[in-house]
């Protein structure tokens, strides 16, 4: 080889070594020399801070208790299930739930629940309730004292009784209801407790007839006579007496009064032109 060819092939030999050295730097300082910085920042915080019974967190920075441990200042500490207790395996609360028929007692321990004679314990297991035709008074289930003429009702309020049709509750009986002469009991569940029949209408604790006067007709409504003037008729102290319609008027809608006409209005009982 000739001297010549010798210097070409120690330049192309430079070159190639220059640019493999280049490619090199350039992919230190783009990839690999961030994330050995990155890990560089990372492992001293996992080794410094995480505690014994501790992982790192699945998502996010930083770490938390492992399931049977939890955080108490910096360090994590076992779980201390109290007698009649289970371990809940949760990540979350206390750690631990009481057995059935037990409840927390300062998140530190299971007492039993007492139940009282004529009690049962709910499905919760934490509380109780008193039996059908009982009723509790601080931590007894006393019984309901039905009247005669009562029954047991489902209230969790009030005296667990109501009377039988017919009758009403006074203090701690049951009367029978008063009902008058062409009345009826009404099944109300308050004020009073019978209505009078149709055609009657009550007075003094009393259902008297209606007495309907010529030219009318018995009317349902609560107030009033109970009855009421047939169209072309108007009530007066008596009774119903036809309606005088003066000129240029008609009866109204409901039938025992007069209008004016358009352009009429009333003046002195008449209908006068409006100018």
């Amino acid at each position: 080889m000739d001297r010549s060819s010798k210097a070409a092939l120690q330049s192309s030999q430079a070159v190639c070594g220059t640019s493999i050295l280049a490619d090199t730097q350039f992919l230190w300082s783009v990839f690999i020399g961030p994330f050995f910085a990155l890990l560089l920042l990372v492992i001293p915080v996992f080794a410094q801070g995480m505690p014994e019974n501790a992982s790192a967190k699945s998502y996010g920075d930083g770490w938390e208790c492992n399931i049977d441990y939890r955080l108490i200042g910096d360090s994590c500490a076992a779980i201390v299930v109290p007698e009649h207790a289970y371990e809940t395996n949760r990540a979350y609360g206390s750690g631990w739930e009481c057995l059935h028929g037990f409840r927390k007692v300062d998140g530190t321990a299971c007492t039993a629940v007492v139940v009282p004679d004529d009690g049962f314990l709910d499905p919760s297991g934490e509380r109780w309730h008193c039996m059908r035709g009982f009723f509790k008074v601080d931590d007894i289930c006393l019984e309901v004292v039905v009247p005669e003429n009562g029954y047991l009702i489902e209230v969790s309020f009030g005296s667990g009784w109501a009377c039988d049709r017919g009758y009403e509750q006074v203090d701690n009986l049951c009367n029978a209801i008063a009902v008058p002469t062409n009345g009826f009991l009404n099944g109300s569940g308050y004020g009073q407790p019978w209505t009078c029949e149709r055609g009657f209408f009550e007075r003094e604790g009393r259902c008297e007839a209606v007495v309907i006067p010529e030219f009318a007709y018995f009317d349902d409504a609560t107030y009033g006579e109970g009855w009421k003037c047939v169209r072309g008729y108007e009530a007066n102290d008596t009774g119903c007496e036809a309606i005088n319609i003066p000129k240029n008027a008609h009866l109204d809608r409901s039938g025992n009064r007069w209008a004016c006409n358009r352009n009429f209005q009333k003046s002195k009982g008449q209908c006068v032109l409006n100018n």
